[in-house]
């Protein structure tokens, strides 16, 4: 390739018109750093360190000196709802609403964030109304989701599934969980009030929704018991094997309550035993436990702790054992161990307090019962399926 002396010419050229761009792109810098006040510059310095409240300060200095910006004011909002001052938040955002040269993207972006303080202020008619006005493409989806966030606070379940339905459709994030359990909230409702045929409707659109939805087989197994039909409860309760077997525990009492009904408790028990020896269950331990020790007496209870014990130490399983042998030796006359296995009992007892909980995956909500929604956050199914000892 042969040298073109033009380019020793042209060298010069490309470095001036890279030194005058470089000239202008530092002057809009500067000139656009020293129209900002230096109230927000300390705002932004508060907020770092986490002294919201000098924030605040700051940030209303730097609205007052600059009315017209947006973002000042915007900044400001999010700080007065996150401190909980929600009443300013509103004020200041109505303030900005009735601005007659706002142009209507402003105004958009000003309901935006007006209908995100009356949501923190719990005002949830006046937030539903301004997110449903809010039909541009750029607001559709965070608009969504505080609708959703409404409708489920207020038990609007059909409302509910249209919102996450579109939200699927838009985001591209799945909410079948969430769908399915508000088919379950409404198949609820109807079972209150006597309507087992839509029950039984709306519980079969969970499953289609989700085909892993264990709360909707549990309420079909209980409006199959309900009408006397076990053995479709039964057939029913079956599924969540198949579906989530760590759920086992909870249908187990209704499983063996369906098979008492039908005079078959033994093959209900060996139900239970193969759950047990399969899954390892806590909760299994607990109800095969109690089964075992009315039905079959204190010694096949005593045999079942024992053999429980030696494959998962655990104080709970320990007090079963306790228990069980000091009924046996109870029944036996002048047995010198019957006091020393109860004093053991009671000491095991002392120690573990015999308190479980179950534990929020998503906030940490401590809960004595199972939820299907966190009463704390919320989120569906984040509580675990075995309840923890503490």
């Amino acid at each position: 390739m042969e040298f073109e002396f033009w380019w020793l010419l042209a060298l010069p050229l490309f470095f001036s018109l890279g030194w005058l761009a470089a000239r202008v792109d530092l002057k809009q810098l500067l000139a656009e750093s020293t129209a900002l006040p230096a109230a927000y510059f300390k705002g932004l310095n508060f907020l770092i360190t986490n002294q919201h409240d000098k924030a605040i300060e700051a940030f209303t200095e730097a609205v007052q000196a600059n009315t017209d910006s947006l973002e000042l004011h915007f900044a400001l909002g999010s700080l007065f709802r996150k401190r909980g001052e929600v009443d300013r938040a509103i004020h200041l955002h109505l303030n900005l609403l009735s601005k007659k040269e706002l142009e209507p993207q402003q105004k958009l972006a000003v309901t935006a964030e007006l209908a995100q303080d009356y949501l923190k202020a719990g005002l949830l008619d006046r937030a539903e109304e301004l997110f449903e006005s809010l039909n541009d493409e750029r607001y559709r989806q965070p608009a969504l989701r505080a609708l959703l966030e409404i409708y489920v606070r207020e038990r609007e379940w059909e409302r509910a599934i249209k919102a996450a339905t579109e939200l699927e459709r838009l985001s591209g994030v799945p909410f079948r969980v969430e769908i399915s359990h508000y088919y379950c909230e409404m198949a609820v409702k109807s079972k209150i009030e006597n309507d087992t045929h839509t029950a039984r409707f709306d519980l079969d659109l969970a499953l289609n929704a989700n085909k892993n939805c264990v709360r909707a087989n549990v309420l079909l197994g209980d409006l199959e018991a309900e009408a006397n039909d076990h053995k479709a409860a039964i057939s029913t309760w079956k599924r969540i094997e198949f579906q989530k077997p760590e759920y086992l525990g909870l249908i187990a009492p209704k499983l063996l309550a369906s098979y008492r009904a039908l005079n078959q408790t033994t093959e209900g028990l060996s139900l239970l035993r193969t759950y047990l020896q399969t899954y390892q269950l806590s909760s299994l331990v607990n109800v095969l436990y109690e089964a075992t020790l009315a039905e079959e007496g204190a010694v096949s209870a005593a045999t079942l702790a024992r053999n429980e014990l030696i494959k998962m130490p655990s104080l709970s399983t320990l007090d079963q054992l306790l228990q069980a042998r000091a009924i046996v030796e109870a029944s036996q006359p002048q047995n010198a161990n019957i006091q020393d296995t109860q004093l053991m009992q009671q000491a095991v007892r002392h120690a573990i307090g015999f308190k479980t909980a179950y534990y929020c995956e998503q906030c940490g909500f401590k809960a004595k019962y199972h939820h299907w929604q966190c009463p704390a956050c919320n989120a569906w199914e984040a509580l675990p399926a075995e309840p923890t000892t503490v």
